[in-house]
């Protein structure tokens, strides 16, 4: 007992000590103050702080923090534009200089929240003034980078730096939603009549163009089939011919009358009517003198020939 009495001031002594002892976790940085004054700061790990004298005046989270926004805008053509976004920032790095603006720019988190989503809206709010809203859809990165600009001095300004802006969502008044889809649906209307002339068209030049092949086809396949016959008419005259001067001096050497040939080609003539005819009537003078007549007059039609020849 006496002995413990003697070492007193040891217990006191080691008392004071693990008093001031501080653990800062990961992530933090604690901000010490002195009667009032900003002493220093304490990075993770144990620390030690003058027990009584240094006090914690706050724990700075150097994490990444993020925040949603909801808000509107008007638009050039005063049409109410409403907004969704979401907000990544930091502190920008642990050096005391900046630790120390953190601590002590503002009084709370909650009025750094409110000056920070203050200023990014009113970012937003000034650009989205200048551009109409048809225009708005179309400038989602154009805002973030003009807000990016707009802030990142004032930020820089609290210790803080801004990692990124996503605006999530863009919508409008019912009305202009409803009048934007009759625009979309009138011009997909439109679009897709121009298209289903494009494919007339092109269908009906196709087609044109197929029948001016086959016409022309069709027109080579008949001058050839012509030419054809021309040859095979001029061909069968000729043997014709031939034939009968053939027959005709065999018949003047065997003395006979050359006029039985003339009869020979009337009788067959009749039988070709007859064979191959496909009318149901044939008017024909079967009589003798008919038959005289016909042979007098292909007689009269040879010696004009002969004599042109």
């Amino acid at each position: 007992m006496d002995t413990l009495y003697h070492y007193w001031w040891i217990i006191i002594v080691l008392a004071f000590i693990f008093s001031g002892l501080v653990t800062v976790n990961q992530g933090y940085i604690n901000v010490l103050t002195m009667f009032g004054k900003y002493q220093r700061i304490l990075k993770p790990g144990l620390s030690f702080k003058i027990p009584f004298l240094e006090q914690i005046y706050k724990r700075i989270s150097i994490q990444n923090r993020s925040v949603e926004m909801e808000f509107q805008a008007v638009t050039a053509d005063q049409a109410n534009v409403y907004f969704k976004s979401m907000l990544l920032y930091a502190v920008q790095n642990a050096d005391e200089e900046t630790i120390k603006k953190v601590a002590f720019k503002f009084i709370s988190d909650r009025d750094l929240m409110q000056a920070l989503t203050r200023t990014i809206e009113g970012s937003i709010r000034s650009f989205v003034a200048t551009k109409r809203q048809a225009e708005i859809l179309g400038l989602r990165r154009e805002i973030v980078e003009f807000v990016k600009d707009q802030i990142d001095h004032s930020l820089e300004e609290w210790g803080y730096h801004l990692l990124d802006l996503q605006i999530n969502d863009i919508t409008f008044d019912q009305a202009i939603i409803d009048s934007m889809s009759k625009v979309v649906a009138s011009n997909n209307l439109k679009a897709a009549a121009e298209n289903e002339g494009q494919a007339l068209l092109i269908t009906k030049t196709k087609a044109a163009e197929a029948e001016g092949n086959a016409i022309k086809i069709s027109a080579e396949a008949e001058r050839e089939a012509a030419r054809l016959r021309g040859q095979g008419v001029a061909l069968f005259r000729q043997e014709v011919a031939h034939g009968m001067s053939e027959a005709a001096e065999e018949m003047k050497r065997a003395n006979l009358d050359t006029n039985v040939i003339l009869f020979s080609m009337w009788t067959e003539a009749i039988k070709n009517f007859a064979e191959v005819g496909k009318g149901n009537i044939i008017f024909l003078d079967g009589s003798s003198d008919g038959m005289q007549n016909t042979m007098k007059q292909i007689q009269a039609l040879m010696m004009k020939q002969a004599g042109q020849k």
